[in-house]
């Protein structure tokens, strides 16, 4: 184990990606193991990525990119502004409700943070919001897609730990409702008593006209979500729905532009998909080795000899993650870590479905972590805003949704409720 450990955080700390850390290390042992051939760890590989589950994750990215192509997220956005958009700091409340509804399709924070600062941004600077706030409100927004199902870290986590994806979805609605809530008190907050920003009037004119271009991207959700939660759809089905719906959408309502645009966007979704099924690829390999030597058994056994409570492990586990997330991606973090702890967890009792959604809102808070929040980044490189002045305005939500994450942690049945009442037993 200890030649695992080392050949793995040796390879770690002379900067070499993840995966082909996670691949190389298992590899190296296996030269020399006598009762395993090299051959196996090909095998493990793409045993492990095709799996039919994963085929939801590039559905689901290709559907996120279209609706920016199409500019769906664009009506949505108008809409949620012709709603909220006259109380003081509606613009961002707007901003908000938009990183739920475009979370709820396309599963994936950075192109909510990248999408929105295309759109909202430069309309929030026109409205007197200061720089540092508006692009802190994009950034965290954007990480409430992790937890608004179909989130593809909630799918990667179930794939990892061969546990119900759809549970874990059920699981995170709550919790990423309650985590839009804590975003709208620090948006009150800072809007009131920080910026002072003033309240227009409500003009119900608008509202019929923004609904109606918004329409279209609103019975997205509807298809994807209810026939996923009515049973008519498995997540795969579901993402192959959501990219169908966008990409019927733009054939027949944006033409000739949308076409010449279609392969560029296939071919984000295409390096994007390739990038997370090669670091699954590698996890498979760890993964391999890892249960061949028996090793989960033995840490899984050395865990029960410190004594750890259940909230114990958990505290000690969310301060990892935590750390972790200041130097490695959201993806990177689950394909390192899950295949350690989930055993160890399971041992202590701690519920697989409410271990995966911390493990996401973890992650969700380090997306707007420093120095790899990739959502820090997102918006900086869109809107060209320095990343300090992200950061200076991200930092307050981080604060609140770190609130969440506790609350969720000692109240379990926040995530457990909603999967108990539905009925998943089709998955």
């Amino acid at each position: 184990m200890l030649g695992l450990a080392f050949s793995l955080f040796g390879l770690l700390l002379v900067a070499v990606p993840i995966g082909i850390s996670l691949a190389g290390s298992a590899a190296v042992l296996v030269l020399f193991d006598d009762f395993l051939a090299f051959s196996t760890l090909f095998e493990a590989f793409f045993i492990f990525i095709s799996k039919y589950t994963l085929i939801a994750i590039p559905f689901f990215i290709y559907a996120g990119f279209l609706m920016e192509k199409t500019g769906l997220v664009r009506g949505l956005f108008n809409f949620a502004d012709a709603l909220v958009g006259w109380v003081p700091g509606g613009f961002a409340y707007a901003t908000l409700i938009s990183a739920v509804l475009f979370g709820a399709i396309s599963g994936s924070s950075t192109a909510m943070a990248a999408a929105m600062s295309v759109i909202a941004y430069p309309e929030m600077i026109k409205r007197g919001y200061p720089k540092w706030m508006a692009a802190g409100v994009i950034a965290s927004a954007g990480g409430i897609a992790l937890l608004i199902p179909p989130s593809i870290t909630l799918i990667l986590f179930g794939v990892i730990t061969e546990i119900s994806i759809v549970d874990l979805f059920f699981a995170g609605v709550v919790p990423g409702i309650m985590l839009a809530i804590s975003d709208a008190v620090i948006i009150v907050t800072v809007s009131i008593f920080v910026v002072k920003l003033p309240a227009g009037t409500f003009d119900l004119h608008k509202c019929w006209p923004a609904f109606l271009e918004a329409a279209p991207a609103l019975l997205m959700p509807v298809l994807v979500l209810g026939g996923l939660y009515g049973g008519f759809f498995t997540p795969t089905e579901a993402g192959a729905a959501a990219a169908c719906y966008a990409l019927g959408y733009g054939v027949l309502f944006k033409g000739k532009p949308f076409l010449k645009d279609l392969m560029s966007v296939t071919r984000r979704t295409m390096n994007l998909t390739a990038l997370v099924f090669f670091l699954l690829g590698c996890v498979g390999i760890f993964q391999f080795y890892l249960a061949n030597m028996g090793w989960p058994q033995e840490i899984t056994a050395w865990a029960g000899t410190l004594g750890l409570s259940k909230y114990a492990f958990l505290f000690a586990l969310i301060g990892t993650l935590l750390v972790l997330s200041m130097w490695l991606t959201g993806v990177a973090i689950l394909v390192l870590t899950v295949p350690i702890y989930f055993p160890i967890a399971l041992a202590l009792g701690v519920d697989p479905v409410h271990l995966g959604i911390l493990t996401a809102l973890c992650i969700e808070i380090g997306s707007v972590i420093p120095p790899v929040g990739l959502n820090l980044f997102a918006v900086s490189g869109v809107t060209g805003l320095p990343v300090t002045q992200v950061i200076k305005g991200s930092f307050p939500f981080c604060i609140s949704d770190t609130v969440v994450l506790i609350i969720v942690l000692l109240f379990p049945m926040l995530a457990l409720w909603l999967p108990g009442k539905l009925i998943t037993s089709y998955f």
